[in-house]
């Protein structure tokens, strides 16, 4: 099926690309298209204007900072999956990008537009929720920074207004033991397909024990979230196995799962309390190599 008839613009600055979609709040933005694209040859949105931010120089960028890594709105999966930057601060984030779809995606796409689109299965939302990231929107009447936990509202549905472009996602640098990983279970068996469950964990070892935690889950309620009380659960432990696996069975009880033909909700549940503990496990092995 072929897309309705729509306007394309392709702006060379950031401020005509905000002030065409401030004249226009219903007009979609393009950046690498690998969701857009395909929505649009269903049919399931049919705008009248598409702006495309590919030929707007400077912002496919990922620069490190003195208190956090900034990536722009046109990295590509494929980037901040080897960025050496996002291995050392995020590498939940990283490891989220690298198992992002298949090469074409990951060659095309974006991270912050994966943020944007807010699939319910997508990976990289986990890795940003429990990395801490903040993300930036821009529109013509300023910036405005967003928590990641505020961001995500529903399934295929954000924060951003229909004025608003996203132009950053900025994860906070690590300090002294702190680490994170990313765990998933794709669709077709596979690890490089849709989520039908998926967890990031980000913790801080002191002493022996987990001082801090944020756990994050994909593919299994409408929206990535943060599972606030199985990070709480791990704080206080020693990380052992059965206090990883005490800490996995909480917190996931009252959240509505999906059910559909690649899961069902009880399976769902499950499966997320496996990549909770495995990625704990990685998390914490990775405070130890530092």
């Amino acid at each position: 099926m072929y897309p309705r008839t729509f306007d394309y613009l392709a702006p060379s600055t950031l401020p005509e690309a905000l002030q065409l979609l401030s004249a226009d709040s219903e007009a979609k933005i393009l950046t690498g298209g690998m969701s857009l694209v395909p929505m649009l040859k269903l049919r399931l949105m049919a705008p009248k204007t598409i702006i495309d931010l590919g030929r707007i120089s400077g912002l496919d960028g990922i620069e490190e900072r003195d208190a956090d890594v900034a990536l722009g709105p046109l990295v590509r999966h494929a980037d901040t999956a080897t960025d050496p930057s996002i291995r050392m601060h995020a590498q939940a984030l990283g490891e989220a990008a690298a198992l992002t779809g298949d090469v074409q995606v990951r060659n095309w796409g974006t991270t912050c537009g994966s943020m944007a689109h807010a699939d319910p299965s997508a990976d990289q939302p986990a890795g940003a929720l429990a990395c801490g990231a903040t993300l930036v929107a821009a529109s013509v009447n300023g910036t405005r920074e967003i928590a990641a936990a505020d961001f995500f509202l529903d399934a295929f549905t954000s924060a951003l207004e229909p004025d608003e472009v996203l132009i950053a996602l900025r994860v906070p640098k690590v300090g002294k033991g702190e680490a994170s990983a990313y765990e998933k279970v794709g669709r077709r068996g596979g690890r490089s397909d849709f989520a039908i469950a998926g967890a990031a964990v980000w913790l801080r070892m002191e002493a022996g024990l987990i001082a801090d935690a944020r756990v994050a889950i994909t593919g299994v309620g409408l929206k990535p979230f943060l599972a606030d009380v199985t990070a709480a659960s791990l704080i206080g432990t020693d990380g052992s196995g059965a206090a990883l696996s005490d800490a996995a069975e909480r917190g996931l009880d009252d959240v509505v799962a999906m059910e559909d033909i690649f899961g069902s909700r009880s399976y769902r549940s499950h499966l997320a309390r496996l990549c909770i503990r495995k990625a704990a496990e990685r998390a914490i092995a990775g405070t130890a190599s530092e």
